[in-house]
């Protein structure tokens, strides 16, 4: 089962279908063991998976009172979001096509985190899986201003967070963790 933005009366009920699943937070790119990740845990837990995408270059303007978002874009010139949304459900229906399992595809508006933890707690999520950051010094830069998703998830919601590294270690006598 594969869905885009759900519309206002449709996403109350899938609400009630997809309670206590488990949230892949995933973006366009990512190594595909992340994915693999939530499926495992998704089984285990006899839980539906839902496929989670935040778009950062949209935001929140209100919020119905039956918990449908109206969003706007940050910048009226782009809507790389949407084309980013279709990557992750087209990567999600080839992952997912073949497995018994109840799943759909999210897409979320703004800040990360809090994107992921309100849609949590609209589902009352057991788990939520979400893939490391990728090493560079530009990822290190943006981490140092925005902050961990991983750490920030972790310290504002009450859920479990499972971090799937997205890469290969880094060696234990490597000085700098994020050297490319």
């Amino acid at each position: 089962m594969s869905d885009s933005t759900p519309t206002a009366s449709d996403e109350a009920a899938q609400n009630a279908a997809l309670q206590n699943a488990v949230i892949a937070g995933i973006q366009p790119g990512q190594p595909a063991h992340v994915l693999a990740e939530a499926l495992r845990y998704a089984k285990l837990l006899g839980a539906p998976l839902v496929v989670a995408h935040v778009d950062v270059t949209r935001f929140v303007t209100y919020e119905d009172p039956d918990g449908y978002v109206h969003s706007a874009p940050i910048d009226l010139n782009i809507d790389a979001g949407a084309a980013e949304f279709e990557d992750v459900q087209k990567a999600a229906t080839e992952a997912l096509e073949q497995e018994d399992i109840v799943w759909t595809a999210r897409q979320l508006v703004g800040d990360p985190a809090l994107a992921i933890k309100q849609l949590a707690e609209k589902l009352d999520a057991q788990l939520i899986v979400i893939g490391t950051r990728k090493r560079g010094i530009g990822e290190s830069i943006r981490e140092f201003f925005t902050g961990s998703v991983a750490a920030r998830l972790a310290h504002r919601q009450h859920r479990s967070v499972l971090v799937v590294p997205q890469t290969e270690s880094v060696p234990d006598d490597q000085q700098d963790v994020w050297e490319e």
